[in-house]
């Protein structure tokens, strides 16, 4: 299968409303370029509020049910015929979750995912509103292939990538919010970022699209300067493209059955040892063995 794959990176403001109309003019752009599925970056609908801890920052969550940016996006693939995996802050009666919400082409909706790994640090705080996810890692059937989604820091363990290429996965999806470290400015990790998405995509023959913010956004505690950089590689892990800094999306094509072909013929799958690989269940390597 033939698709062409976007994803679209955005600077955010402080108006709801405001981020979910500029995200629906890209995603018509891309659509209008003739993208099949299309990215975009974690909690595109609010500015990122784990720079700080503040209680006030949970009115910002929304149930699955009547989130103004998916039911937007709910719409909008409908009309579109793509493919849009949506990333929100979702509430659930008392508990509170990073969460996606993949809907097909013809608006369907298709599941759910939380995410699973939970970061926590000076300016990426967000153990303190977000629970670690409880769907387990999940991929999507949709017109244009089997998506598997995951969120932000979920895409620097290996282990993520490899379980959704065992559950069937064709491309791997990331939407993020990544970029200045507050406490320690001289250190820029898009490169280090790009990279280990890269060796995601090569270990796995897996094709992997990466959406990530734009712009300085300003906390009580910290600031931080998103650094774009979106891309999406091919299945051995080269850039197809990638974004600067600028606000707006990138596109490429992907044969799915060659790169399936590609995948049978590594044989990467045929030799894995997973009778091996049970002190990975473990912290220490050692435990349970």
């Amino acid at each position: 299968m033939q698709v062409r794959v976007a994803a679209i990176q955005m600077a955010i403001s402080e108006e709801r409303s405001a981020n979910i109309a500029k995200a629906e003019h890209w995603v018509r752009q891309a659509a209008a370029a003739g993208a099949n599925i299309i990215l975009l970056q974690e909690l595109f609908s609010t500015p990122y509020f784990c720079k700080d801890q503040n209680i006030d920052f949970f009115a910002l969550a929304r149930p699955r049910t009547d989130d103004p940016a998916l039911l937007r996006m709910q719409a909008l693939a409908a009309e579109l015929a793509v493919v849009l995996p949506v990333s929100f802050f979702e509430r659930a009666g008392n508990a509170y979750f990073n969460s996606l919400v993949t809907f097909d082409a013809d608006g369907r909706d298709l599941g759910l995912y939380r995410k699973a790994h939970i970061p926590d640090g000076p300016g990426y705080q967000e153990k303190f509103y977000f629970s670690p996810g409880d769907t387990g890692f999940q991929v999507f059937s949709t017109r244009y292939g089997r998506l598997g989604v995951a969120i932000c820091w979920d895409q620097w363990f290996p282990e993520t990538a490899r379980i959704l290429a065992l559950q069937g996965a064709e491309i791997l999806l990331y939407p993020t919010a990544i970029g200045s470290e507050p406490m320690a400015p001289e250190i820029h990790s898009r490169d280090h970022w790009t990279r280990t998405m890269q060796g995601h995509a090569a270990a796995n023959v897996m094709p992997v699209i990466a959406a990530n913010r734009v712009g300085r956004e300003d906390g009580e505690s910290a600031s931080i300067t998103f650094y774009g950089g979106s891309f999406i590689t091919d299945g051995t892990g080269a850039l197809l493209a990638q974004a600067d800094l600028k606000e707006g999306f990138i596109h490429a094509d992907l044969d799915l059955q060659a790169i399936a072909r590609q995948r049978i013929d590594w044989g990467l799958f045929r030799d894995r040892r997973p009778d091996l690989y049970a002190p990975i269940c473990s912290f220490d390597g050692q435990t349970g063995n």
